[in-house]
């Protein structure tokens, strides 16, 4: 029973993560962190699944740092990344009737998207099960070197927005992709998500009363 709660959570954190990711790009100020670099190269060469070439990837450095503590279930990043991306389609669809026009609005769209995004990577982090690709990646270097979540995730994002900006300049000589929507996302998403653990600290004990809340991973979110 707790481990179909735990992918109900999930299925639901995912499709929250998908409607801030719809805002973000809705507000027309840059793509979103983790899609930056496949976004980038994607501008610059004719193949067209980056996004997923991106995904294993980062499924593959997570092999590389959790060694024999990588399981199979982690292989399920796979699919959900494909799901994923349906939702985005959905969510899109669902927001077809936004169309901010002035910058103030733009950045309103843009700040919502995050907190929407924010929480959504709570839920997933919550759930403890398997999660995307770049929370997953987070996940497997917060497990190793004992970080916190939200401090890892706002390196981890930062890190993908300067890698992005670099591989534009070095393909396109020009800045393509990555805006100050981009750099506010990286920024505020990791710790948005912290916020939601500590504000909701005693959801894993309501939820899960089978497991032991002090070992619940969003402590150290």
């Amino acid at each position: 029973m707790e481990k179909f709660k735990r992918y109900l959570i999930f299925l639901v954190g995912l499709f929250i993560s998908s409607l801030g990711v719809s805002l973000v790009t809705k507000a027309n100020l840059g793509t979103s962190p983790i899609s930056s670099i496949p976004y980038v190269l994607s501008l610059n060469f004719s193949l067209s699944n980056f996004t997923i070439i991106f995904s294993l990837f980062l499924i593959a450095l997570q092999l590389l740092i959790l060694r024999k503590d990588f399981k199979l279930e982690h292989l399920l990043q796979i699919p959900i990344s494909i799901l994923f991306g349906y939702f985005i389609d959905w969510t899109m669809l669902l927001l077809s009737f936004v169309h901010p026009d002035s910058y103030l609005f733009k950045v309103i769209a843009l700040l919502i998207g995050c907190i929407i995004l924010g929480f959504g990577v709570y839920c997933e982090v919550l759930a403890d099960v398997a999660m995307l690709p770049g929370e997953s990646f987070v996940r497997a270097v917060v497990q190793t070197c004992e970080r916190e979540f939200g401090s890892t995730k706002i390196a981890f994002d930062v890190t993908m927005t300067v890698m992005a900006a670099l591989l534009s300049f070095v393909f396109a000589k020009e800045l393509n992709g990555v805006r100050e929507g981009t750099i506010i996302a990286a920024l505020l998403v990791g710790f948005i998500a912290r916020l939601f653990g500590r504000w909701f600290y005693f959801v894993p004990a309501l939820l899960f009363p089978e497991t032991d809340a002090s070992l619940s991973t969003t402590d150290n979110i």
